[in-house]
């Protein structure tokens, strides 16, 4: 089987159908590096959504299922991944359905044929982090943007946080529903409360288990001097506080004590103000012992490539997968020095790497290490190899 170096098979086949602007595509991965190459809107990005879509949650973009879909296609897509080789590897599949009378598109999974419940099957064999673009603000941005990009992180060691956070948000809506239609209905406020608490708590502790695992990682391996400065983070907010201070069993019904006390000023407010759904990812500039928030551009691009290195790290650490790498157009905005450091940090690593970008210049470096993928309209015009 073609393994990766880390532990797991490496994708060698990919095949899309109807989605977005590709109507049929089959690529074969013969390398560890692969370079998509081509101009802006051929298509590059979304052949790295149809990766993303082998891990829980919705892919890169977030998108809709129907959002996906190829327009003026049928309706519905397809997406197959090969792992290994064809006599003993796996195939993975997943997509969706034209949608039904009802308008809404159903997602389907395959494993080597066979249906699957949901994403989260895919774990077993593949693991996959991301940086797009989008994360460029991440530390000047909203808290909620860096829950989301923390629970990323948190899905890719432990595939069933998402359905925790899930869950957890349901229960929060039922709360403040609640308390606008029935507030003084006691009853059935402490049992949606006594959801809210558990789901809650398990929420901030995996959380809190992925930051610290994260952060000793980075400790034991900073360096100053790296082209990618290290990150000190930690977790910031009342639930956080209490998970760090008591057993889990304490925390819910300390937690489910503030929410009962708080009743009053969240009806007012129309949310839960205490909560996992309130605490924020705290990240500094290590080297320089500044928030990160109050770095440059520059400085801030390089924390957060780093922050990504780190956690692909801990990804096969905890996992025993090597985890495939999806980087949208991060070299380009790279200084030479730093573009030379990342190849060599990517080199590092064991999963296997796929880039895009408009210029194959870019890759140059890459050399024989590299498949460059040229991308036209949604079709793969040349593949040709650096």
């Amino acid at each position: 089987m073609d393994t990766m170096p880390g532990g797991g098979a490496r994708p060698t086949r990919l095949i899309a159908r109807d989605f977005r602007n590709h109507t049929e595509l089959d690529l074969p991965i013969g390398r560890r590096f692969v370079a998509l190459v081509g101009e802006n809107g051929a298509g590059k990005t979304n052949l790295l959504e149809a990766l993303s879509l082998f891990s829980p949650g919705r892919g890169l973009r977030r998108a809709d299922l129907s959002g996906m879909a190829r327009i003026g296609g049928p309706g519905g897509f397809a997406i197959s991944l090969t792992l290994g080789e064809r006599e003993d590897g796996h195939r993975l599949g997943t997509g969706c359905e034209p949608p039904g009378f009802d308008g809404r598109a159903s997602r389907l999974c395959r494993i080597d044929g066979a249906g699957v419940g949901s994403p989260v099957a895919f774990a077993e064999f593949l693991r996959v982090v991301w940086l797009t673009p989008d994360l460029d603000g991440l530390f000047r941005g909203p808290a909620g943007d860096r829950r989301r990009f923390l629970d990323r992180l948190v899905l890719a060691v432990d595939a069933t946080h998402g359905g925790r956070v899930s869950a957890m948000e349901r229960a929060l809506r039922s709360r403040n529903r609640l308390l606008e239609e029935r507030p003084d209905d006691g009853r059935w406020l402490d049992a949606i409360e006594r959801e809210v608490a558990e789901l809650g708590v398990a929420v901030a502790l995996a959380r809190r288990e992925t930051v610290e695992r994260l952060d000793r990682l980075i400790g034991e391996s900073r360096d100053d001097n790296q082209p990618f400065p290290w990150a000190a983070i930690r977790l910031e907010g009342e639930l956080d506080d209490l998970v760090a201070v008591w057993p889990a069993l304490e925390a819910e019904d300390r937690y489910r004590s503030a929410l009962r006390q708080g009743r009053h000023r969240d009806r007012a407010a129309g949310r839960s103000l205490i909560g996992a759904q309130s605490s924020d990812l705290v990240v500094r500039h290590g080297p320089k012992d500044v928030p990160a928030a109050t770095a440059s551009t520059g400085e801030q691009k390089a924390l957060l490539i780093g922050l990504v290195l780190a956690h692909a790290r801990l990804v096969q650490a905890m996992s025993g997968l090597a985890p495939v790498i999806l980087l949208d157009e991060v070299a380009a905005h790279l200084d030479p020095r730093r573009r030379a450091g990342l190849y060599d940090a990517l080199d590092a690593l064991s999963g296997q790497v796929w880039m895009t970008g408009a210029d194959p210049a870019l890759f140059a470096e890459l050399g024989e290490r590299a498949d460059i993928v040229k991308v036209v309209d949604g079709r793969i015009v040349s593949p040709e190899t650096a």
